[in-house]
């Protein structure tokens, strides 16, 4: 497209009242509310070590750490279904529908974390009420997720949809960095055992109040103009070809597998092997991955601009170049000293938000307005369901096993797959998604 074409496009929605200023106000709202959710997800992974003695046989603690991180992999599971059912309401009755339905279910969950009974109250029942918790807020995530990546895409403008998408991975890295700010306070103002006893519920409890405001702007965002026009055009669009539309899928899954794995294992798992591995200090480990995600979410921006010139493409494979480079060299760097953890997660990080700045636009450019959100919540889901919440629990057992090495390993071969996915997919910059 033209310069000329995006300019009588911007005034076109201009005059049907769909102002950039509007638009950012929407943007606003769908990233605090993502936020939200995600600092909820990662309050649960950074709180694993507490949650699995209060919540699980405290007299087998490797046992209770790696069921509390299956339970976080179950969640995970439910993913993929979260975001082939939302994805279709989403496709039917709106991006905002589903938006504001999730936030009120990750809201109740948050809730029920908050105040759900221990296994020394309750016994196994407490254990399968944390899996049924997980297991609804899995769900609910999947379509949040993908809905979220969907509404960014379709409201950005088409010269800057890199950059505006690249708001979805800031919410990502912005709740995991509020869920790693405040575990910091909790550790350093409060002794362990009171942190174990009852202080790992503080992050739910704030969650749930947090969780009001978040709902109460979503309300009030528009719909993607995008989808109204989809619905309510009077021609009927040609059936989509199902091995055209199957091998997008399978491609964007392998395109995203190397960037769930390096993404959750360096945001979720990266504390707990400096705490329970490396014998680093609870709160320091905190500290120090909070920092270096701050630095990380900080490139985000830069990389979404960038890709907006260059391209998707290129960047996606600059990516998978370093990570399969670095991810031996960066686990082995870590010790029981504070800064090595600081220096390691910082580096993966920033290579990790590479990909994370383009996710919403590339997945969006790549699938027609017609089944977009579905098809993102289902290949996405999978890829993190399959390759990004096992990854903490896979982390953890391979250390168990004093065979760790084996999980940077294993990030290797799938970024080895992200690039050859890039090498396959075509180039999407630009593309005006009511067209695709």
């Amino acid at each position: 497209m033209t310069q000329i074409d995006e300019t009588d496009n911007d005034t076109a929605q201009e005059a049907s009242g769909v102002t950039e200023r509007s638009k950012r106000r929407d943007l606003i709202a769908s990233t605090l509310g993502n936020v939200l959710e995600w600092y909820e997800w990662s309050a649960y992974a950074v709180f694993a070590p507490f949650i699995a003695a209060a919540m699980f046989n405290p007299e087998d603690p490797i046992s209770g750490l790696l069921s509390t991180l299956g339970v976080f992999a179950v969640g995970f599971l439910m993913r993929p279904l979260g975001g082939i059912v939302f994805g279709l309401v989403a496709d039917r009755r709106g991006r905002k529908f589903v938006l504001v339905t999730t936030m009120l279910m990750m809201a109740g969950g948050s809730l029920a974390m908050a105040v759900m009974p221990t296994y020394q109250n309750a016994g196994a029942w407490a254990s399968l009420l944390l899996l049924m918790v997980r297991v609804i807020q899995g769900f609910a995530h999947g379509g949040e997720t993908a809905t979220a990546y969907t509404y960014v895409a379709e409201i950005a403008p088409r010269r800057h949809r890199g950059l505006w998408g690249s708001a979805v991975f800031i919410a990502i890295f912005g709740g995991s960095v509020l869920a790693y700010g405040v575990a910091g306070g909790v550790t350093s103002i409060m002794p362990d055992d009171s942190v174990a006893a009852w202080g790992w519920r503080i992050p739910f409890i704030l969650g749930a109040f947090l969780a009001l405001a978040a709902l109460y702007m979503r309300r009030n965002m528009g719909e993607s103009e995008v989808f109204d026009e989809h619905t309510t055009g009077a021609e009927k669009p040609a059936p989509l070809p199902k091995a055209q539309v199957a091998r997008t899928i399978v491609l964007m899954i392998a395109m995203t597998s190397g960037v769930t794995a390096a993404h959750y294992t360096w945001t979720s798992y990266a504390s707990t092997y400096a705490i329970t591995q490396k014998g680093m200090d609870s709160g320091t480990a905190f500290w120090m991955t909070l920092t270096a995600q701050l630095i990380a979410l900080a490139t985000l921006p830069l990389w979404g601009w960038i890709s907006d010139r260059v391209g998707r493409r290129p960047m996606m494979l600059i990516f998978a170049v370093l990570m399969i480079a670095l991810s031996l060299p960066l686990t082995a760097m870590i010790t029981s000293a504070g800064w090595t953890l600081l220096l390691a997660s910082a580096i993966a990080l920033v290579i990790v938000a590479i990909p994370g700045a383009l996710l919403s636009a590339i997945l969006s450019e790549n699938f027609p307005t017609r089944i977009r959100t579905r098809a993102i919540g289902f290949a996405y889901s999978i890829s993190v369901a399959v390759f990004g919440g096992t990854a903490p629990y896979l982390n953890a057992l391979l250390n168990s096993l004093d065979v760790g090495w084996l999980s940077s390993v294993y990030i290797i071969v799938l970024c080895a797959c992200t690039g050859i996915a890039c090498f396959i997919m075509k180039e999407t910059k630009g593309i005006d998604l009511k067209d695709a």
